[in-house]
């Protein structure tokens, strides 16, 4: 007996495994998960600067818009004042972290404390290295006086609310190391 060969079927199948495979290359990418999405612009300017060569053989990626850059003069007096919610003067109580290679920086703001812990404290923030961020500053006399009480020490108007969050601090003058957080 001779075997039968079904032609008509062979088509029919050739176009069902279109119908078949596309799904399954569907199922087999996971969907992305977000972890943290804060907002803020875009770090497209940062990869367009590297000038990097589109991969063979991939599809175009889509068109972002980019946010319009503030026209005029770009300074520090544009970013005062500067205000963190969620820090005061106070005491700190020193505890120790482990937070290996982090560049030693200590917060402070315009106010009396600050003040004399920058003038008592001056020298060994000199030789940590330390770069100090103003967490509470509102003009920028007043930030140059605090860059006058320690000359030398690099010295930036900053928010420090995500950092104080992130360190568990509420309160300044303080410095904090990769070793510990003190006062």
């Amino acid at each position: 007996m001779k075997p039968r060969i079904f032609r008509p079927a062979v088509p029919w199948l050739i176009g069902l495994l279109p119908l078949v495979s596309v799904p399954a290359a569907f199922a087999q990418t996971p969907p992305l998960i977000v972890v943290e999405d804060r907002g803020g612009t875009s770090a497209l300017p940062y990869y367009q600067a590297l000038d990097l060569q589109p991969r063979t053989g991939s599809r175009p990626s889509p068109r972002i818009d980019m946010p319009r850059l503030p026209e005029g003069p770009s300074d520090e007096a544009a970013m005062l004042p500067v205000r963190s919610a969620h820090l005061a003067p106070g005491d700190v109580a020193p505890r120790a972290i482990q937070a290996p290679g982090l560049t030693p920086m200590f917060l402070v703001g315009d106010d009396q404390r600050s003040h004399a812990w920058l003038r008592q404290r001056a020298p060994a923030l000199r030789e940590l290295g330390a770069v100090g961020l103003v967490v509470q500053v509102d003009t920028p006399q007043a930030l140059a006086a605090l860059r006058a009480l320690a000359p030398g020490l690099t010295m930036a108007p900053v928010s420090g609310d995500e950092l104080a969050q992130r360190l568990g601090l509420r309160h300044y003058p303080v410095l904090v190391t990769a070793t510990g957080i003190e006062q």
